[in-house]
């Protein structure tokens, strides 16, 4: 399993000298400068004629906003403004833009922030005075839907202009951030659905009180990321429960004796054990070897508590027709790149994958599954 966090962050090496290998963004020109969101600092680039790259970044042929990744060493730097900077052996560019991205989203960036003001105060005085509030003020029709003259739902008069639909998860946009920030999370509530793709090896549907359960998710978006590194993420946010067991004894305790008898010994024997790793094909030919139905959730949990020992198992690459179009597919065309942590008593506990970065494979897989491309413009410009 490989280690969480073996690319370097800006926030680690300002401290002193290090070597390695640093994935990053471009922020401007002159002296190249590197960000990578753990920091507010950037990081100062010195390339010499002898550095790989280097003429591509005398003739500026790099833009602002371009993805990179560098190679070199921390020297303490000769100007004022920082105390170290970077001493490039090699930058290879990963992705470059036309134009700087901001530039495209600066009047409606713009508009917003000077209408802020404005809308809080709108806002509080709908509060303090019980009305309802709109942004584009006047008449609020909250009890009215627009509809068209067959009488059904006009959404052209919608908030959206068109049919918009909620999600269970904020993703996608989460990988916005993840370009700009490389590693973000989002935390926020959603709904458990019998259609979520989160129904790992269950191949019908599922009618259980489990489908209408609401619970708090946290959805970590990893730039410069591959499956090992996605699995290595799952295994450390697991492997925190014994940070929290051994210091958080007094609401385990709590948790002991009131909400559920024994979960101390149950979770401490779990963060111990060894994780066990096989592909979705795999743990299919151990299903049907056991004689088992691959139809609810109960056989995630025959895999870990039964088949081996009650230890956490990560199952991963399954077949693409079963996953959403975003996952990264295999070399072998037919799986991709996904994986589902499963642990005893719950089965599925966390659920990843790695993202396709490569266009022509995600306009492909739109196209196959016959969805609207100009609805995800926003997503394949990324």
């Amino acid at each position: 399993m490989n280690k969480l966090g073996k690319r370097l962050r800006i926030a680690d090496i300002m401290g002193g000298p290090e070597e390695g290998l640093v994935r990053h963004w471009i922020v401007i020109f002159g002296a190249v400068l590197i960000n990578d969101g753990s920091c507010l600092s950037n990081m100062q680039c010195v390339m010499g004629s002898d550095a790989e790259s280097y003429d591509q970044v005398e003739n500026g042929l790099i833009s602002t906003g371009a993805s990179v990744w560098v190679e070199g060493t921390t020297v303490s730097s000769q100007g004022s403004k920082q105390k170290i900077e970077l001493k490039v052996q090699k930058l290879v560019v990963l992705m470059n833009v036309l134009k700087h991205p901001y530039l495209k989203y600066a009047p409606e960036i713009q508009s917003h922030w000077y209408k802020e003001p404005e809308r809080k105060k709108r806002w509080k005085e709908a509060r303090d005075n019980n009305i309802p509030y709109s942004n584009e003020g006047g008449e609020s029709p909250v009890n009215v839907i627009p509809t068209t003259e067959a009488g059904s739902v006009d959404w052209s008069q919608d908030f959206f202009g068109k049919r918009a639909y909620l999600t269970v998860s904020g993703q996608l946009n989460g990988e916005t951030y993840a370009t700009a920030l490389s590693d973000i999370y989002t935390f926020g509530p959603t709904f458990i659905s019998s259609t979520s793709e989160s129904q790992t090896i269950r191949l019908g549907s599922s009618n259980t009180s489990r489908q209408l359960t609401k619970f708090w998710m946290i959805e970590p978006e990893l730039a410069f990321a591959d499956l090992d590194d996605d699995m290595a993420c799952a295994t450390a946010c697991l492997q925190y429960v014994k940070y929290v067991l051994e210091n958080c004894k007094e609401y385990m305790d709590f948790f002991n004796t009131w909400i559920e008898k024994g979960i101390i010994n149950r979770l401490s024997d779990v963060v111990e054990k060894n994780f066990v790793q096989l592909t979705y094909t795999d743990a299919v030919e151990l299903l049907l070897k056991a004689k088992k139905s691959l139809i609810s959730r109960e056989h995630e949990r025959y895999i870990t508590e039964e088949a081996f020992g009650g230890c956490p198992v990560i199952i991963r690459d399954y077949p693409k027709d079963i996953k959403a179009f975003y996952r990264r597919q295999n070399d072998d065309g037919k799986t991709v790149a996904a994986m589902d942590m499963l642990v005893p008593r719950v089965g599925e506990l966390i659920g990843g994958s790695q993202r396709e970065e490569r266009l022509e494979y995600l306009e492909e897989r739109l196209d196959n599954l016959k969805l609207n491309k100009e609805s995800f413009w926003w997503y394949l410009d990324l």
